[in-house]
């Protein structure tokens, strides 16, 4: 096994502690961190590698570059996750985006381009690779036993919503083509039917709760029922154990670029089409223009409820 070399970029979440001692324990090295200030106060960086034993603790992404073999990207504001992975695909090296992994069309296209071009980069919700996702779609249930699908979590439609476009996803493998609002409200849940090309449809519920949910699916076919609830503690070392062959160049992608980034294509389509009235959006027609969900404006509020007397 290649031991790599892995920095983080941007510890605005609990992502970057917790992934830490999973990356430890599958033999690698956290070579280095680096954090904008977006969210944390100044010394946080300093305070976090010494905490998690890190050596190095970089004034720059430049200043991480050479330094590592791969990226983890952490940072709460999605719409600077371009600006963030480009020093390290310029330079070779490997990036992981965290969830979501860009708020617009524009930011997604530009992945996939990279990519195309070479680069390794992948990311996005974990519940994709849940264990549960993979046991429930190795059963090789046929496309033509399909009846319904309804996954669902709580908090907000996306920063934490993208959980439940991607349990879908994972379950019902890539293709989506439309999406259309279907009914709710943003003081409850939102629910968005999301249709794929062989004519499968399921649903996501998205929004805030007055109440913890947790991530879940039902899922109906011809033959069974099946509810499944999943374990939030194993969630990180079946993610990472799933992307770092491909981000060490030792195994190929477990899924396509395009496809990877349906899951966030989909939750923009659903926002385009609540503000069209429910009018059913492709993927392939957003306008690369729209705006899509704002990282800034979330990375505010985030940091509010962080450190609330930064308010």
């Amino acid at each position: 096994m290649t031991v790599l070399k892995i920095g983080l970029v941007d510890l605005d979440t609990s992502h970057p502690g917790s992934f830490v001692p999973i990356l430890r324990k599958l033999g690698h090295e956290v070579a280095a961190v680096y954090d904008g200030g977006i969210i944390n106060p100044e010394g946080y960086a300093a305070k976090f590698a010494q905490d998690h034993g890190i050596a190095t603790v970089c004034e720059s992404v430049a200043d991480m570059v050479d330094r590592v073999d791969i990226a983890l990207i952490h940072s709460c504001d999605w719409d600077i996750h371009i600006e963030r992975a480009r020093p390290f695909v310029e330079a070779g090296k490997a990036v992981f985006l965290d969830k979501p992994i860009a708020g617009n069309v524009r930011d997604l296209n530009q992945i996939v381009q990279w990519v195309k071009g070479g680069a390794r980069i992948t990311g996005g919700s974990s519940l994709r690779s849940c264990n549960e996702v993979r046991e429930w779609r190795e059963q090789g249930v046929p496309r033509e036993e399909w009846v319904y699908a309804l996954a669902g979590c709580a908090v907000d439609e996306f920063n934490y919503g993208i959980h439940a476009y991607s349990m879908l996803h994972g379950l019902m493998g890539p293709g989506v083509r439309q999406v259309r609002y279907i009914g709710g409200s943003a003081e409850s849940q939102r629910q968005y039917e999301l249709m794929w090309e062989d004519g499968r449809r399921g649903v996501v519920s998205v929004g805030k709760t007055s109440g913890y949910l947790p991530f879940y699916a039902n899922v109906v076919t011809q033959k069974r029922v099946d509810y499944i609830k999943v374990n939030n503690g194993n969630l990180y070392q079946s993610l990472l154990e799933t992307v770092l062959p491909y981000l060490a160049g030792s195994a190929p992608a477990d899924i396509a670029i395009e496809q990877l980034v349906e899951v966030e294509l989909a939750a923009i389509a659903a926002k385009l089409s609540f503000e069209q009235g429910g009018a059913a959006v492709a993927l392939s027609e957003i306008p690369e223009s729209y705006a899509g969900y704002d990282g800034a404006v979330f990375a505010k509020s985030y940091k509010e409820l962080k450190y609330p007397s930064a308010k």
